[in-house]
């Protein structure tokens, strides 16, 4: 079967430095970091103190309190960055509904309810309990009030596979257009998981840094100083679209997606596999997916999260796979700004991979100030920078040993 084009016609963002892509990306050019003190609840008793809390957000310019009694954030924050994606996309007018769809990801879904509505019952009993507190708080309700909202009557799935989460469902719902089932697909990923039980769960498992009394150089990732990931939130939102669909409508194409790679380790629930193996494979199908070489990738937007363990093992991979081609390949990692939104960040890392190509500017890594040398890449240390972008490739590891990885090429018409 020939496969059908996939183009990428909207975008739409909300991350700890930028409530809209045009903020997100200039903050991610500046090398603005949006980590700051956690705010939304007393920290008093926790070990770690800081997180990507969205800044200047709120609901209520954008849902009545009625509506907001039945979402979630995560479905909030969902539902503002598909608006903006949307109406960029220009969807609203057109189009066979039933032919549009939704794929997006997340790793926790309505954690904050859970969390919430636990602590209601463990204190007042069942009755006290919220009537919307199952639909405020399954992971699939995001996209399924999207659809609702818009009338979008196509596939409608949910992919919950980690930290991969946001990438794997860019993936899949361009693989839903590829083989016919849609022609227009809403994807991306949401996340509203800053919260003491969530927080207390991943400093126990010392996945989080400790850098409490300098936030925003507490993500670092690939320096050698490097002591654990920065919890973030935020959502992102791309409109996936078949080629012909998009000429016909005169949509404007922002960039190509060409490629998909999706691998288990099969090895630790939380450490990748030595030498990167799964992840060595998932770039490889990504490349083969695209009709792609090592030596046509450009930029990576690595998932470099600021663990000890990922990062040096995610180098190892990118170097194994990619050989003399390193010498000129740059790499980032954008959750050295924003943190790790779970599985928000591989959606938002396509989004910084997509501007990089239209923009011809590289997003730096900041807080690389002392080279890990068991790292040894060019991770585009602190500043931006300005250069050619054919094709970039977004990589997503989570726990479970999941590897998703996309391949998105500057538009054109070869």
């Amino acid at each position: 079967m020939n496969k059908r084009r996939v183009v990428i016609t909207g975008l739409g963002a909300l991350a700890p430095n930028g409530n809209s892509v045009p903020q997100y990306w200039d903050s991610l050019v500046s090398g603005k970091s949006g980590i700051g003190y956690i705010t939304a609840f007393d920290t008093e008793n926790l070990s770690v103190k800081i997180a990507g809390e969205l800044s200047n957000f709120d609901a209520q310019d954008h849902f009545d309190r009625k509506e907001l009694r039945k979402l979630d954030p995560f479905t909030v924050y969902h539902m503002v960055s598909s608006s903006e994606a949307i109406t960029q996309a220009g969807l609203t007018q057109n189009i066979d509904m039933d032919r549009v769809g939704v794929i997006i990801g997340s790793g926790v879904g309505g954690i904050q309810t859970l969390e919430d509505q636990c602590n209601t019952y463990s204190s007042r009993g069942q009755r006290r309990v919220s009537p919307f507190f199952v639909p405020r708080m399954i992971a699939n309700i995001a996209a399924g009030n999207l659809a609702i909202k818009y009338g979008f009557k196509g596939p409608n799935q949910t992919i919950i596979s980690a930290c991969a989460s946001g990438t794997d469902a860019i993936g899949l719902a361009a693989r839903t257009i590829q083989y016919g089932d849609a022609d227009v697909m809403i994807t991306g990923g949401t996340e509203a998981s800053i919260t003491g039980l969530t927080i207390s769960g991943f400093a126990n498992i010392k996945a989080l840094s400790t850098r409490n009394e300098d936030p925003e150089s507490a993500s670092r990732p690939f320096d050698a100083e490097r002591d654990g990931f920065v919890l973030g939130e935020g959502s992102a939102s791309i409109v996936l679209e078949e080629l012909s669909h998009a000429e016909k409508r005169g949509a404007s194409i922002l960039a190509e997606f060409v490629g998909y790679g999706s691998t288990d380790d099969a090895f630790h629930i939380t450490q990748p596999s030595e030498g990167g193996k799964g992840a060595i494979k998932a770039m490889q199908k990504a490349l083969d997916d695209a009709n792609l070489s090592v030596n046509d990738i450009d930029y990576i937007n690595a998932h470099g999260t600021s663990t000890p363990f990922n990062d040096k093992t995610e180098s190892a991979a990118i170097a194994s796979l990619f050989g003399d081609h390193t010498k000129r390949l740059k790499v980032s990692s954008t959750k050295s700004m924003v943190g790790h939104a779970l599985g928000a960040s591989g959606a938002l890392e396509a989004i910084a991979c997509i501007q990089a190509i239209q923009s011809g500017i590289l997003p730096p890594t900041i807080n690389y100030t002392n080279p890990d040398p068991e790292c040894t890449l060019d991770y585009v240390p602190n500043n931006s920078q300005e250069s050619n972008i054919n094709a970039a490739m977004s990589n997503s590891f989570g726990f479970g040993g999941h590897n998703g990885v996309i391949v998105i090429k500057k538009w054109g018409e070869d």
